[in-house]
């Protein structure tokens, strides 16, 4: 989902921005002042359940770095097609676009387990994405979609960060995240205040086509 007006901002900065947004994030976050009512709301988000790293699902163009323990003769470096399929040694062509890495693993396993290895034990990684991007909107200095980082992961905060941290009216403890899951488009209310005092919030990452939007203090 992106903004259709919001520009789009090459990868290839996203490394100096983490560094110089971050800074420009956590002075912004330090001098706000949200209510007390505020933090208490957000104290117990579900940030686990939001960020789990496996819910990336597969894309074309990604690639992938395949392991199958104790046959380091089948570990491979392999790019998606535009069908979704990958052509492993043994077994041939395997769809593995949607799935999860870990679906992708299973699926391997199931085939090389179809009379090549016995009991197979798979790991799949996503050593690089397909162009993806996030979207952050509202009360930031630079709001904007971004390319996702290859072989680097980008949380909540960053991302903030990297759209050139808060304006002097944002609300760090009114951070909507839009994202799908299972399909379905999702909103949750996140506290990127907490998030920057050390909380548990702050593991939450950044996913493809995530829309993260700081909201505007009341007066």
């Amino acid at each position: 989902m992106k903004n259709s007006a919001a520009p789009i901002h090459s990868g290839w900065r996203l490394g100096w921005w983490l560094l110089c947004g971050q800074a420009a994030l956590f002075l912004a976050a330090c001098g706000s002042a949200p209510s007390d009512h505020a933090q208490t709301t957000n104290a117990h988000a579900p940030a686990i359940k939001l960020v789990a790293s496996d819910d990336y699902r597969i894309s074309p163009a990604d690639v992938l770095e395949i392991n199958v323990f104790q046959e380091t003769d089948l570990k491979e470096i392999l790019r998606v097609s535009t069908e979704g399929t990958i052509v492993f040694p043994l077994i041939g062509t395997v769809p593995v676009g949607g799935m999860t890495t870990q679906e992708a693993a299973h699926a391997l396993q199931a085939r090389l387990a179809q009379g090549y290895l016995i009991n197979p034990q798979v790991s799949v990684i996503v050593q690089e994405f397909s162009k993806h991007s996030f979207t952050v909107l509202g009360e930031v200095q630079k709001p904007g979609s971004y390319d996702m980082p290859d072989q680097q992961e980008v949380n909540v905060l960053q991302a903030i960060g990297i759209a050139g941290g808060y304006t002097r009216i944002a609300n760090p403890s009114k951070v909507i995240l839009m994202r799908r899951v299972d399909g379905k488009q999702k909103t949750f209310q996140l506290n990127a205040k907490r998030m920057a005092s050390g909380h548990t919030e702050s593991i939450i990452k950044v996913l493809p086509g995530d829309v993260i939007t700081v909201s505007q203090s009341l007066f």
